[in-house]
C-alpha cells in the first residue's frame, strides 16, 4: 500500500554559489543575498553546495559564517562537505565556531569517498600521505566524536600561562545532533542511521542491482526506508529530499523556456544508471506550484519526509533564483502544506 504524504513541515533551498572567476565577490555576495531572501521569505533552512578547483563554493563554512551575521533565524547547513578534502579535526572545529557564531542553527552535511580527480590533486593535498589516507566511514567517525566532545588529546590542563582543553573548543554541544549525511546507497543509509545521523537524500542514487528496477523514487524510498530502519529514532530519524524544483508560477515566457530548455538538456541521464558506479539521477521538476505539488505528492520518496531541500539549478541567474525562490516560498510550499516561519 502507498504511504499517505505527510504535510509539509520544512521547507529549504540549496545552492552551488557559482561565481565569474574575474569578479568572485559578486558572486558570493549573491548567495550571502539568497540566504537573506529566504529568511524573510519563511525558508526554514538555506543549504551551499561545495565544490572544489571550480568556479563555486570552496569554502561553505566560511560562507555560512557570514550568512549567521546577516541572519537570525533561517538554518545553515551544508551539502554536502566531501571529507576526502579535510582533516577533521580541523573541521570539528570550524563546525563548532560558526555554530556557536550562528546560536545553534548550523546543520553540517559530510560525505565520503576519495576527492574527485584525486590522481590529479593528489600531491598537492596530501604530499606525503597521498598513499595512506582513508576516505571511508572512519573519517565521518572520527568528525562525529570530535563534534560531540570526545578527547581530542591526551592533555589538558595549564602549561604556563595557556590554558589547554583535551576537546575541541568552541564546544556547542547540540551540534553532533545535527550532523548529516548525504549518501546514495543502501550501505551508507544504514551507516547514517547505525551511527544517529540525519540522512540527505539527493536527486542522485546508486542503482545497486544490474537487474534493475530503474525508477528513482522507489529507490530513493529504499534508502530512506533502511536509514530508518537502523536509526535509534527509527520513523523519527530526519530525512531531507533535495530534488531540482522549478516553480514557474511568476516566470516570464523567457524564464519558463530556459527552465524547459534546462530540464530537456538534462533528462536523458535519467533513464538508464551512468558510469562505472551507475549513478540514477531523478529527472528536474518544472511547472506551476499546482503541477510540482501534484508530482510530488506521487513520488514515492517525497511521501515518506516531511522536511525538504530543493536544488536550485546550477546555472540561472539572480533574478531567476529570487523569481523561483519567490514561487517556491508564497506558492509551492503552502500547496504541500507548509507554512512560512516567523
Amino acid at each position: 500500500m502507498p504511504s499517505v504524504p505527510r504535510p509539509l513541515r520544512k521547507l529549504g533551498f540549496l545552492t552551488i554559489g557559482l561565481f565569474d572567476p574575474a569578479d568572485p565577490a559578486r558572486g558570493h555576495e549573491s548567495t550571502l543575498e539568497l540566504v537573506e531572501l529566504g529568511e524573510r521569505l519563511g525558508f526554514d533552512s538555506a543549504w551551499v553546495r561545495q565544490r572544489h578547483l571550480q568556479y563555486g563554493i570552496s569554502s561553505p563554512v566560511a560562507v555560512l559564517a557570514a550568512a549567521s551575521q546577516r541572519t537570525r533565524r533561517i538554518e545553515l547547513g551544508t551539502a554536502v562537505i566531501p571529507l576526502g578534502w579535510e582533516n577533521p579535526l580541523r573541521l570539528a572545529e570550524d563546525l563548532a565556531t560558526v555554530d556557536v557564531l550562528s546560536r545553534g542553527r548550523l546543520n553540517p552535511g559530510v560525505s565520503v569517498g576519495p576527492p574527485m580527480h584525486y590522481e590529479r590533486v593528489r600531491d598537492a593535498l596530501y604530499p606525503d600521505t597521498a598513499g595512506a589516507e582513508d576516505f571511508g566511514y572512519a573519517r565521518v567517525r572520527r568528525l562525529l566524536d570530535l563534534v560531540r566532545g570526545e578527547p581530542a588529546s591526551d592533555f589538558s590542563g595549564t602549561e604556563g600561562f595557556e590554558v589547554f582543553s583535551d576537546a575541541v573548543q568552541p564546544h556547542s554541544p547540540g551540534l553532533g545532533r545535527r550532523l548529516w549525511y548525504g549518501g546514495g546507497s543502501l550501505r551508507s543509509a544504514r551507516w547514517a542511521g547505525e551511527h544517529g545521523m540525519n540522512f540527505l537524500t539527493s536527486s542522485v542514487v546508486k542503482a545497486e542491482h544490474p537487474e534493475g528496477p530503474y525508477d528513482f523514487a522507489e529507490l530513493q524510498l529504499s534508502l530512506v526506508r533502511e536509514f530508518r530502519a537502523h536509526h535509534p529514532d527509527g520513523a523519527a530519524a530526519r530525512v531531507s529530499q533535495g530534488l531540482v524544483v522549478i516553480p514557474t508560477d511568476s516566470a516570464t515566457p523567457a524564464q519558463r523556456a530556459k527552465y524547459a530548455e534546462y530540464a530537456a538538456r538534462r533528462l536523458p541521464r535519467t533513464g538508464a544508471p551512468q558510469g562505472p558506479t551507475r549513478l540514477l539521477f531523478a529527472p528536474d521538476l518544472v511547472g506551476t506550484s499546482e503541477e510540482l505539488a501534484e508530482r510530488l505528492r506521487a513520488d514515492a520518496a517525497f511521501r515518506e519526509v516531511d522536511e525538504v531541500a530543493f536544488a536550485l539549478p546550477f546555472t540561472f541567474g539572480h533574478e531567476d533564483y529570487v523569481q523561483i525562490l519567490t514561487d517556491m516560498a508564497t506558492k509551492l510550499g503552502p500547496a504541500l502544506g507548509w507554512r512560512p516561519a516567523g
